[in-house]
This record gives C-alpha cells, sequence and structure tokens, in this order.
C-alpha cells in the first residue's frame, strides 16, 4: 500500500493579518441646559392697557406674558374679538414676547360667586365654554397652553363623584384642546378641590393620561400648602409640567409676595427648572403689586435674572 503523498504547495499563510478591533470610547458632549424664559403676569397690571403691558414688559427684557382672559385684558366674550386676537398677535410679534392663555380671572363669570361656576358645579357648560374660547384664543396667538384650575367643590357632594364631574368637565374640553392641538395646563390652587401636585396627578389618571393634559406649578402654592419640599413638587410635576408661575409666599398664607419678602428659596428651585429642560415660561404672579406694577415687574425680572445667571 503506497503512502498518501505529501502536499507541495503549502497552505498559504495570510499576507494581511486580521485587525485588532479598535474601541473608541466617545467623549461625552456636555449640552448646556436651555436657559429659562420669564414672563409676568396681566393680572399685575389691572390699571393698564393690555397694549402698555406689553411695552413695559418688553422695555424690561420679559421672555413673554401670561395672558389672563378677563373683562379689561382681552375679553373673549368681546363683539370685535377677531379684531382684538389679531391686533394682539401682531404686537406680541412685534415686542417678541412669547404668551401663555390663563383663565384664573376669579369674577369673570359669577360677579358673586369666586372661579364660579366650576366643571363641577351647576352651570358647568358656561365653564366649559370660557375653556374653549380660551383654546381659540391660545391657537390664534400661538400659545402652547391654557391654564386652568378646580375652583372649589360644591358644597354636599361625595368626594367621589366631584371628581367624576371634574373628570368628565376636562374630558369634554380635551376634545376642544385636540381640535386647535393647545395642551391644558391644570394648576393645583390652594383651598380648591385639585390643591396639590399629587392631586393633579389623579385627575390625570382619570382622564386617561392625555397627553394634551399638563401641569402649571406655581412655586409660591408649593410653598404654601403642600406636604413635600418645593423641590420635590417641581420633579414630582416633572413628567407633565408646561407652565410654571413664581412669586414669593409663607407657608400657610396664600398671598403672592415679592421675591425676597417670603420664605422660598429661590436658587435651587430656578435651578431644578433649568436642569429639567423646562420649555415653557416661568411666570411671574403679584396681583397685588398691580398699583406699582412697573416697578414690582422690574425688581421681578432683575431678581429672576440674577438668580439665573
Amino acid at each position: 500500500m503506497r503512502p498518501t503523498p505529501t502536499p507541495l504547495v503549502a497552505t498559504p499563510t495570510p499576507l494581511v493579518a486580521t485587525p485588532t478591533p479598535l474601541v473608541v470610547t466617545p467623549t461625552p458632549i456636555e449640552v448646556a441646559p436651555t436657559p429659562l424664559r420669564f414672563g409676568y403676569g396681566t393680572n399685575g397690571f389691572a390699571h393698564h392697557r393690555l397694549t402698555d403691558v406689553l411695552v413695559v414688559l418688553a422695555d424690561l427684557g420679559y421672555d413673554g406674558v401670561a395672558l389672563t382672559l378677563d373683562h379689561g385684558h382681552l375679553d373673549p366674550y368681546a363683539d370685535d374679538l377677531p379684531r382684538q386676537v389679531t391686533a394682539l398677535s401682531r404686537a406680541l410679534a412685534r415686542h417678541g414676547l412669547d404668551v401663555t392663555v390663563e383663565t384664573g380671572a376669579p369674577y369673570f363669570l359669577d360677579p358673586w360667586g369666586k372661579h364660579l361656576p366650576t366643571l363641577m358645579s351647576e352651570g358647568a357648560e358656561r365653564r366649559i365654554d370660557l375653556l374653549e374660547r380660551a383654546l381659540r384664543i391660545a391657537a390664534d396667538l400661538g400659545s402652547p397652553t391654557v391654564h386652568l384650575c378646580s375652583g372649589p367643590a360644591p358644597e354636599g357632594l361625595a368626594e367621589q363623584d366631584v371628581w367624576k364631574r371634574l373628570a368628565a368637565g376636562v374630558e369634554s374640553v380635551l376634545a376642544t384642546a385636540e381640535t386647535y392641538g393647545v395642551a391644558l395646563a391644570f394648576e393645583p390652587e390652594p383651598y380648591m378641590f385639585v390643591d396639590t401636585v399629587e392631586r393633579c396627578l389623579r385627575l390625570a389618571e382619570l382622564v386617561g393620561g392625555h397627553e394634551l393634559f399638563g401641569i402649571t406649578l406655581d412655586i409660591g402654592h408649593a410653598h404654601c400648602v403642600e406636604e413635600h419640599p418645593v423641590l420635590d413638587c417641581v420633579r414630582l410635576a416633572a413628567p407633565r409640567l408646561l407652565n410654571v408661575q413664581i412669586e414669593d409666599m409663607r407657608r400657610g398664607v396664600h398671598q403672592h409676595l415679592e421675591f425676597g419678602t417670603g420664605e422660598i428659596d429661590f436658587p435651587p428651585v430656578l435651578a431644578a427648572l433649568r436642569d429639567l429642560g423646562h420649555q415653557g415660561l416661568v411666570s411671574v404672579e403679584i396681583q397685588g403689586g398691580a398699583l406699582d406694577a412697573p416697578d414690582v415687574a422690574r425688581r421681578s425680572i432683575e431678581f429672576l435674572r440674577a438668580v439665573a445667571a
């Protein structure tokens, strides 16, 4: 038996070695937080024409205005409302001001009853109509949100039924919000039925976690009545936070104060909002400063700019 011959040609050694994979760890790119944008509420300028309010705020360097629909400042039931909205839209653009629409005027629908009627009381259809008008105005002005609050619970109604009525009313308004692409920014308000961030989040669940249901967080209110520290309230509201109101306040006393005259430590609050990437306005709400509105607005923006620097 003949032996198997040895191959004459050896298996060639590869001329090119298999490269060792080069692993490059990317250097993280630090993105600076978006600067906060500050606004001022028109309810703090009760004795000014709306056109003059815009001039003052623009001259002071504000980024926007929180427009409360009211008898004196853009009445949503005015006969010439379309003309007024068009003129206001042009004025906002001319002054470079953003806007958010608010519906918290306390006696707008009832001269005797504060914040009445509510979405939970008799006459709820009037509140729904106001909110639907506000959504249409917001869309025309380019406001991403319409602010609202619950008002007081009707006397004698079980809490479970109050929640049902409130959720039904909000769902009705959300249908209109979908039409205009404007979100509802619900504010927990001291001594109202929905007075804390946690109750606001419960309402969000009752309306199915609707994408157009968000939160307005008032920093002063959080300090006034919340069980949690203000910073915890900011973090709790963060997933649905669309709008922020800000002023100083004392614990248990619902009085809107100028910065530095209450108890709130603002630097960490503004830092938290900035770090969260809050995109909406942070609007000063000091209704009691109307008789000295330009100076209050000046002191407020100087304080906020210094703290946010």
